[in-house]
């Protein structure tokens, strides 16, 4: 005996329901985070911008390129102290295919490096088209790189230490152009973000050479004017 149609009816609408009730919540988790980054970005004086359909296509590597990232959303500029000076930054979540695959924090290094070296954790399926060339283990981490000759000198101790400093939830730090960047899981706060603009800035002190007050600008120096980065 088969079974009556009115229960297929009160299993697709219960189905349906569910569905709603689920996309629901995860609309106001969304807005609860997206009104989080702004509280924060406004304590820090930062920028917040809603949606940036350029900044995330200044980069090709690490998690950007892996989700071949387009879009930009709760954009968060402004600029941080470290011990080598103020340093700009961006914090932002990519998206592609209408879905939030990961925040991004990026902070300023003070020279167009031209090399891109990118630090995988092991546990991560980072292997995608044109993947860069695999360099070797760096501390926890395995390193990749467009340029195996320019990259072997900035694998120091220093930043061996420092990458390992990152923690288990960033997938992938990366050094593109003249930023230092990294990605974590969407759902993290703002003092997750702190403490990791924190380690990306001493990255950035270990991998910039001394310049001296030079620096060299690039396709990558996107930035919020100076008169912004407060």
């Amino acid at each position: 005996m088969g079974i009556p149609a009115w229960v297929w009816f009160i299993i697709a609408a219960v189905a349906a329901v569910a569905g709603l009730v689920l996309l629901a919540v995860d609309r106001a988790r969304e807005g609860s985070r997206n009104r989080e980054r702004a509280r924060w970005a406004n304590l820090r004086g930062w920028q917040l911008t809603e949606i940036d359909r350029v900044l995330a296509t200044q980069w090709d590597g690490g998690a950007i390129g892996y989700y071949d990232a387009q879009i930009a959303r709760d954009v968060v500029a402004g600029s941080t102290f470290t011990t080598s000076g103020r340093r700009q930054l961006y914090v932002f979540d990519i998206e592609s295919d209408g879905r939030i695959h990961g925040v991004i924090a990026a902070v300023r290094c003070k020279v167009v490096h031209r090399t891109l070296l990118e630090l995988w954790l092991a546990s991560v399926p980072f292997q995608r088209d044109e993947m860069p060339e695999l360099l070797g283990p760096v501390g926890q981490r395995y390193a990749f790189t467009d340029n195996v000759a320019d990259a072997q000198p900035l694998i120091s101790q220093q930043l061996v230490e420092a990458a390992d400093e990152l923690g288990g939830d960033v997938s992938v730090a990366w050094l593109e152009g003249e930023w230092v960047l990294a990605c974590v899981p969407p759902n993290v706060g703002p003092s997750r973000l702190e403490r990791l603009l924190r380690d990306l800035g001493e990255l950035a002190d270990v991998v910039d050479p001394d310049t001296g007050g030079f620096v060299e600008r690039g396709r990558h120096a996107r930035a919020v004017p100076e008169s912004d980065a407060q």
